[in-house]
């Protein structure tokens, strides 16, 4: 294949997943701005070796693994971020400024995890891939896979727990 046809297709390529990589990209960072660049730099690390990735068909998870490493990488070198969560009123009935404050909340406790940790949620219950793709994703057992959300969905669930409640939140349905 030509340098032109290889670039063509690397467009094309983008063109296809540019809003699902830019999803995962915000929910490994939390910021559209942020994101943004992630999954550039991810696109840009990809587009040099686009030849040999191509050849492997499996482009769309060697992306993924770069925007988490990336991330990673990031997120080890700023430190963590504190982000301001918002109070909210108790309301008998859920509304939908209910239903988006709660979700940032979520999104807020996600970041908060580890890194990896928060590779596997975004990865296994935002982009619904299975635990064997999310394992070759970021190069990892599967077992490794259901242990880390294991650990993290315990660690939102007891964030996401009222005090005195009986049962956690089923937070697989919220993040889904």
């Amino acid at each position: 294949m030509s340098r032109h046809e290889d670039d063509e297709e690397f467009r094309l390529f983008v063109q296809r997943q540019w809003g699902s990589l830019l999803r995962t990209a915000y929910l490994l960072t939390g910021d559209r701005g942020t994101a943004e660049d992630l999954a550039q730099s991810a696109l840009e690390k990809t587009h040099r070796r686009w030849g040999r990735v191509l050849r492997r068909d499996a482009p769309e998870v060697y992306v993924r693994r770069a925007m988490v490493n990336t991330a990673i990488s990031w997120r080890r070198r700023r430190g963590l971020l504190e982000v301001p969560l918002l109070t909210s009123d108790s309301q008998s009935t859920r509304d939908a400024y209910a239903q988006v404050e709660e979700r940032q909340l979520l999104l807020a406790a996600l970041r908060r995890l580890p890194p990896r940790t928060q590779a596997v949620l975004v990865l296994r219950y935002f982009e619904d891939l299975s635990e064997a793709d999310t394992a070759q994703v970021l190069g990892c057992s599967v077992g490794s896979v259901k242990s880390q959300a294991s650990r993290g969905l315990a660690r939102l669930r007891h964030e996401f727990t009222p005090p005195g409640a009986q049962s956690p939140v089923r937070l697989e349905e919220e993040l889904a």
